[in-house]
C-alpha cells in the first residue's frame, strides 16, 4: 500500500542535489512535479550522450530524474508568480523545495513567508551551498574541496583527489530526506508546516566524525593514506595473480583465524598479535601480504577469507555490480512510451511498498514542460488559448 500517495511535492530544481532529492521521494509514491524555467532549463538536461536523439533528454539527466511531472515556469514576473499561488492552493501541495540561491528567494516569489500565506502547513525546503545568509555559488567538487573531503582522499603524499561519487550532493539529499520525514510526522501530530534550510556544505562537514573529533580534541592529523586504513590494519586493497581484492581485519581475534591459515602463517608475529602492533608496522606488512596474495587468484582468497568470516571482497568493475545477485533484483526501470527506450536506475536504499507495487518501475524522465497542459489546462483550468498566450509570452 502506498503510504504518500496524497502527498504533491513542487520542486524548483536543476543540477543533482534537489533531484536526487525528489527521486527519492518519487520512489516512495509521493506526486513530484519539477519546476524549470521556459528558456534555460535544467543545465543537467544537457550534459552526457543525446541518447534519444531529442533535445533536452541527454542521458545524465535521465539518471535521477524518473517517476516525476515536469512543467515550465518563469517567475520573475507577475503572471508566473499567479500561477505558482494557484498551484500551491489547487495542487494542495504539501512540500515544496528549491535550491535557487537564497537572493531569488523573494524575486521568484518562492519564499516561505510568501508560501506560507498561501498554504500555512507548507513544508519548505531550501538547500543552498553555504546555508540562507550565503549566496556564494557551489559545485560538489568545490564543497568537497572545502569540506576536507578531498584533503581524506587520495594517496599517501600524493595530490588530493575527488571521491567517486558526488557525496556533497547526495548526502545532502538524504539529510533533507530525513529532515522531510520528521517535518511530515511533526505536520500529522501538530498540523504545522516547517521551514527547512539546508546547507550542502554543513552536510558534508558532518560526515568527518574521526577527522574533526581527534584534530580537534587531541590535535591529531588526519589526511589522506591511500587504500590503507588509519587505525585497523591488515585492511587495504591486495594485489592478486589475476587482480586486487579488498581485505579488512577488523580485530585481533579475525588477524589470529588469517595466520592459522597455511599461506599466512610467516606473519604470526608475538609484535603482529594485537592491532596496534600491526599499525607501526603498516607499510612494511602490507608489502608481505601482498607478496603472498600475489601467488592467489582472487577467487581463492574470497574463498579462503569467506571460510573463517573475515570480510574480503573482489574489487568489482560498475558491470559487474550490476551482475551483483543482491543489486540485480533491486534495480529500478523506466520505460520511454514514445520510443520504447528503457532504462535502469540505481536501486534505492531500501524497496519502498510503491516501487514493490510497480515491479520496480518509474515513469520515464519527464520532457521539458510535458505536463503543461496537464496541470495548467485540466487543473488550474486555463484554456488552450491562454496556455498558447502564456507561452508566447514566456511565461511558460
Amino acid at each position: 500500500m502506498n503510504q504518500f500517495k496524497d502527498i504533491t511535492v513542487l520542486s524548483l530544481e536543476q543540477a543533482t542535489v534537489v533531484p536526487y532529492l525528489t527521486l527519492r521521494l518519487a520512489e516512495d509514491g509521493i506526486h513530484v512535479i519539477r519546476l524549470e524555467h521556459p528558456i534555460y532549463g535544467d543545465p543537467n538536461r544537457f550534459i552526457g550522450e543525446d541518447v534519444l536523439n531529442e533535445k533536452r533528454m541527454n542521458s545524465y539527466y535521465l539518471c535521477i530524474n524518473a517517476g516525476k511531472k515536469a512543467l515550465t515556469l518563469n517567475l520573475a514576473g507577475p503572471e508566473g508568480k499567479d500561477i505558482l499561488s494557484k498551484m500551491l492552493t489547487k495542487l494542495d501541495v504539501d512540500i515544496f523545495v528549491t535550491n535557487q540561491l537564497p537572493k531569488n528567494y523573494q524575486k521568484l516569489g518562492i519564499a516561505y513567508d510568501i508560501m506560507k500565506k498561501l498554504k500555512p502547513d507548507i513544508i519548505w525546503v531550501g538547500i543552498t551551498g553555504f546555508g540562507p545568509d550565503s549566496n556564494e555559488g557551489a559545485y560538489d567538487p568545490i564543497l568537497q574541496a572545502r569540506s576536507g573531503l578531498m584533503e581524506l582522499t587520495g594517496e599517501a603524499g600524493g595530490d588530493p583527489q575527488v571521491v567517486g561519487i558526488p557525496l556533497p550532493d547526495m548526502g545532502t539529499s538524504e539529510h533533507a530526506y530525513g529532515l522531510l520525514m520528521k517535518a511530515l510526522y511533526l505536520r500529522s501530530m501538530t498540523g504545522e508546516g516547517s521551514c527547512i534550510n539546508m546547507s550542502m556544505f554543513e552536510s558534508s562537514v558532518s560526515w568527518l566524525t574521526v577527522p574533526i573529533a581527534l584534530g580537534a580534541t587531541f590535535g591529531k592529523k588526519i589526511t589522506r593514506i591511500g587504500n590503507a586504513h588509519g587505525f585497523f590494519c591488515p585492511v587495504s586493497v591486495y594485489r592478486t595473480s589475476n587482480g586486487f581484492v579488498y581485505l579488512a581485519v577488523g580485530n585481533d581475534k579475525q588477524w589470529k583465524a588469517m595466520v592459522e591459515q597455511k599461506p599466512f602463517m610467516s606473519l604470526d608475529k608475538p609484535e603482529y598479535e594485537k592491532n596496534s602492533g600491526r599499525i607501526k608496522d603498516v607499510n612494511h606488512l602490507n608489502q608481505e601480504i601482498t607478496k603472498i596474495t600475489g601467488t592467489f587468484t582472487s577467487e581463492e582468497l574470497i574463498d579462503l577469507f569467506n571460510s573463517i568470516t573475515v570480510p574480503i571482497s573482489k574489487i568489482k568493475t560498475i558491470p559487474e555490480v550490476i551482475e551483483d545477485p543482491l543489486v540485480k533484483k533491486r534495480l529500478l526501470k523506466s520505460k520511454d512510451p514514445e520510443t520504447g527506450t528503457e532504462v535502469t536506475i540505481a536501486p534505492p536504499p531500501n524497496m519502498t511498498p510503491f516501487l514493490e507495487e510497480t515491479n520496480q518501475k518509474l515513469s520515464f524522465p519527464p520532457r521539458f514542460g510535458e505536463h503543461n497542459k496537464e496541470i495548467y489546462g485540466k487543473i488550474l483550468g486555463y484554456t488552450d488559448e491562454e496556455l498558447a498566450d502564456l507561452k508566447e509570452k514566456g511565461v511558460i
